[in-house]
């Protein structure tokens, strides 16, 4: 299966799963979750990335409207709340629009190859 969609039958008008409006964008990379008022941090697989949200893997699951913040690579810590929960994964509501694109930007610089990272070549004559 590709992608989630939660049945959204019995789902509010008012919920924030029902108004997405951004595209979202299919992806597998790891972010940083903290709930309100909780200094730890657990890492979590994103599933897919909007502008406006996330969904993720967290088994622990999240009460509904409770606050988060992610952390997520080339973009920094990002606040917003939980949209929904359920079967492991996690829906989140950004508090404020994300370039999700700059998530998919390469770490490095890309300048030089690391020491650790170059062959190692024999010296000399190798007869």
């Amino acid at each position: 299966m590709d992608q989630y969609s939660p049945d959204h039958s019995s789902v509010p008008a008012d919920d924030a799963t029902s108004n997405r409006q951004d595209p979202r964008d299919s992806l597998f990379l790891m972010a940083m979750l903290r709930l309100a008022g909780s200094a730890d941090a657990t890492p979590v697989r994103v599933r897919n990335l909007s502008a406006g949200g996330m969904m993720a893997d967290y088994p622990e699951g999240a009460d509904r409207d409770v606050k988060v913040q992610v952390e997520i690579r080339g973009i920094g810590w990002v606040p917003g709340q939980v949209a929904w929960s359920t079967s492991g994964r996690i829906g989140i509501a950004f508090d404020r629009h994300i370039d999700p694109m700059l998530a998919r930007k390469p770490v490095g610089q890309g300048a030089h190859t690391p020491v650790y990272v170059k062959p190692i070549l024999p010296r000399g004559n190798l007869r």
